[in-house]
């Protein structure tokens, strides 16, 4: 199912872009639902077009920061939403931990040599360029860091989530959103079920009372275990942790953070604001490198007598599950999948075209903004969904409960300044100790 919502007196997108990401996840949940129902009924009775077709095409120079995997990934969505709106990219600059990395990337995109930029502070340099977007997505422990430096060179930027490792990362990206706003940059993260045609339609539902009031639910990521490289003879502690960033919770946040926080993502954005407490556990059984948990289980409460339970796993020949489910008081819905609604039928609810591809489809709701001027911003959005990850993270590591006010406001508690250590400036100085294989957090004593 294709979705895109339009206005024709704004010429504006209308998906989460600018019906959520105006609207702090702080916010109360009754002002969300009006905020969006507002929208809904402004919008419920104008006709669609295709913003796609509109407009002269454009050709944007894009600098890419990191080029593994999910950064080449993250390359070609955005070179196809290109195409999907008429514009052109240039791939100007890349810049990488690794040389071998970098220099294949740039012969894929006919970077030339001087524009190849290497080691943990080749970003600057790239940032230095006169490129219009630039595409992030190293370990999420250097994303402040990079965030920042894109900000303060007034660059619109693309973001990998999740945007930190610690508190103390996340509330500096909420800081620098604002700042990127205020210069009127567009920034889109890579929760890209905030741009899923099917998770779009539901969340507009359920905010207009498809199935009255969220009560409970449950959000899950239960898979198997990601990949690990052994460490090589002499290979520096740096050069190790990069390679092996999802293996540690300094570099990665450990999976609550890293892949969990999609799921809870689409919590805070269903019920309108992050949780006020998280109480959890957690272990490991099965890895044999890092120092990360294989598992975790949180009790999230989003107050107002709302729990949802939070479930992700990384452990290979067991039961797997990502998705997403609430109940309400006149309905419950999955998140993108099937809604069971006595009232869906008479909401009205808008046909919503979106590329097939939601990876491509946020890299559209950037190119457009930026074309139309109508800047975008998801930093607070996913920063706070990085943190709710986080909190439940902390829970689970001490057998404490921990309150959202613990990590946001509260500066006298004890996990209000944690910073994980080493950290991206360890990288910059040459400076980093890796952390002990094998060596996790225990309950109650961590």
């Amino acid at each position: 199912m294709k979705i895109l919502l339009t206005n024709q007196f704004t010429n504006a997108s209308i998906t989460e872009s600018n019906i959520i990401m105006n609207n702090s996840l702080i916010l109360p949940r009754r002002n969300f639902i009006k905020n969006v129902a507002i929208a809904g009924a402004a919008i419920s009775a104008l006709p669609l077009f295709n913003v796609r077709a509109q407009g002269a095409g454009k050709k944007f120079k894009v600098g890419l920061v990191g080029c593994g995997g999910r950064g080449n990934g993250a390359l070609e969505n955005h070179i196809e939403a290109a195409k999907a709106l008429g514009h052109e990219i240039e791939v100007y600059a890349v810049a990488d931990f690794f040389q071998d990395r970098a220099d294949a990337t740039a012969k894929k995109h006919g970077v030339p040599a001087d524009r190849i930029y290497l080691g943990a502070t080749g970003y600057r340099k790239l940032m230095e360029q006169p490129i219009d977007i630039v595409l992030l997505a190293t370990p999420p422990i250097f994303r402040p860091t990079h965030f920042e430096a894109a900000v303060n060179a007034g660059k619109n930027i693309f973001f990998e989530k999740p945007v930190a490792v610690d508190p103390v990362g996340a509330r500096k990206v909420i800081e620098l959103g604002e700042v990127a706003k205020q210069k009127g940059l567009s920034v889109v993260a890579g929760t890209q079920r905030r741009h899923q045609g099917s998770y779009l339609r539901n969340q507009f539902a359920v905010a207009n009372g498809a199935i009255g009031k969220i009560v409970g639910g449950t959000v899950s990521w239960c898979g198997g275990k990601l990949w690990f490289k052994e460490r090589n003879p002499g290979e520096a502690d740096d050069s190790y942790l990069v390679r092996n960033w999802t293996s540690f919770s300094e570099m990665s946040g450990d999976h609550i953070v890293e892949q969990h926080l999609h799921n809870l993502d689409v919590a805070n954005w269903f019920l309108g604001r992050p949780p006020q407490t998280a109480v959890g556990f957690g272990g490991r059984a099965r890895r044999q490198t890092g120092d990360q948990f294989d598992f975790f289980s949180v009790d999230f409460n989003y107050g107002e007598d709302v729990h949802i339970h939070s479930m992700c796993r990384q452990v290979s020949g067991t039961y797997g599950n990502v998705s997403e489910f609430f109940t309400g008081t006149e309905g419950n819905t999955f998140g993108g999948g099937k809604m069971s609604s006595a009232k869906l039928a008479s909401l009205k609810v808008p046909e919503f075209k979106t590329h097939e591809n939601p990876y491509v489809e946020e890299h559209i709701a950037l190119l457009d903004s930026i074309v139309k001027g109508q800047p975008i911003n998801a930093a607070r959005t996913v920063a706070e969904s990085t943190l709710t990850a986080i909190m439940g993270r902390i829970a689970c590591y001490t057998g404490s409960i921990v309150r959202w006010s613990d990590l946001a406001t509260k500066t006298d508690s004890p996990w209000y300044n944690l910073a994980l250590s080493p950290s991206a400036a360890d990288f910059e100085n040459g400076t980093v100790v890796a952390p002990k294989d094998n060596v996790v957090p225990i309950p109650g004593e961590a």
